[in-house]
């Protein structure tokens, strides 16, 4: 039998072609184990990515990314991979994936992290992790035109989609990061959570390309709904959306989903994942009354330094005070140093 190497990817073209490659083909690989998320993080995010590839006969066999964050604030950790729902080894063989594991174990024992984290959407049976399953996706195969996926989504849901299209609402789809960072960072800061640079959604649009996109719904020639997405092999993933305050009455943010639904089934995707919500919260609760059932993902953990599992939750009562203050913020203000936190938030 042949042995397994691990090597380390560190952004070099042509292994990055060949990464990209392997993931392409690799059933249990998503959007973000593409090599792109290495150079978003190091570039824009100021984080040192530690990418490990996985090489048998020369071929690859495994990837693993990881990218190390370090915060006064937030602590010191290696995950795969911030800013992304999914993570964790992509791999079609168990021994690889154990050999992946382990060597990422070692890493952060070396560079002596907090933790280790693994965004896995599938669970891992290494023993030398621990799990935590705080959140679900949603993801459902898109129905043959938009009157089938709308006769798909549960009945309160459809009435409000179909109240939505009597709201003189129209869309278009574009590249258009400007408009969907400006409702977004209003959006979030609504919440009270710290917004990404501006260069983010930039960066998002020229490192995926035509992966990459904008649906923008506006109402009297204004901007009220906006979500950036992500494209991958047959799914459509809407990952950074939100509306302004009309949203609510227009229920534009209900049009803006459908309309996305509807537009990728049109250009021939069949999925489409919803993302990741913390589990009974607000947005879990939103995804579900579409009608798509939650499930469990696995994170799942290895401590070094710490003594517990990390809870960066905006549910942790430590953060309540600091979200009521956020919520107050100028929103400009909230532009200028939400970047300064949310870096080492995702």
């Amino acid at each position: 039998m042949s042995e397994v190497v691990i090597e380390r990817f560190n952004g070099e073209v042509e292994k990055a072609k060949q990464w990209d490659e392997f993931v392409a083909a690799c059933s249990n690989a998503t959007f973000f184990h593409l090599s792109g998320w290495l150079h978003i993080n190091q570039t824009v995010m100021g984080h040192k990515g530690h990418y490990l590839f996985a090489i048998e006969q020369g071929k690859p066999v495994g990837v693993l990314p990881l990218v190390e964050q370090k915060s006064a604030l937030f602590g010191h950790a290696l995950v795969s991979t911030p800013f992304c729902v999914y993570g964790g080894v992509a791999t079609e063989s168990a021994d690889v994936q154990r050999k992946l594991e382990d060597a990422a174990i070692e890493l952060a024992h070396e560079l002596q992290v907090d933790y280790l984290e693994l965004r896995n959407k599938e669970a891992s049976d290494n023993p030398r992790l621990t799990e935590k399953c705080a959140h679900s996706y949603f993801a459902w195969p898109l129905a043959e035109d938009a009157d089938a996926i709308l006769a798909g989504v549960k009945k309160k849901q459809r009435a409000v989609i179909r109240h939505s299209l009597k709201n003189d609402l129209s869309f278009r789809v574009d590249q258009d990061t400007e408009t969907a960072y400006a409702i977004y960072s209003e959006s979030v800061r609504n919440l009270g959570t710290p917004v990404f640079p501006k260069d983010y959604f930039t960066a998002l649009r020229q490192v995926f390309g035509e992966h990459c996109n904008v649906l923008t719904v506006e109402h009297q020639g204004q901007p009220v709904s906006s979500v950036l997405n992500f494209y991958f092999r047959d799914q459509v993933l809407p990952y950074y959306g939100g509306g302004v305050p009309a949203a609510r009455d227009l229920k534009s943010n209900d049009f803006m989903y459908y309309q996305l639904m509807c537009d990728a089934r049109d250009k021939g995707y069949q999925h489409y994942d919803f993302g990741r919500s913390k589990d009974d919260s607000g947005a879990y609760k939103y995804k579900k009354h579409w009608g798509m059932e939650p499930v469990s993902l696995h994170y799942q953990f290895h401590l070094v330094k710490a003594s517990e599992l990390p809870n960066l939750s905006p549910n942790n009562p430590k953060y309540q005070v600091f979200i009521k203050l956020w919520q107050k913020l100028p929103l400009w203000l909230s532009r200028k140093i939400g970047p300064f936190l949310s870096r080492y938030l995702g």
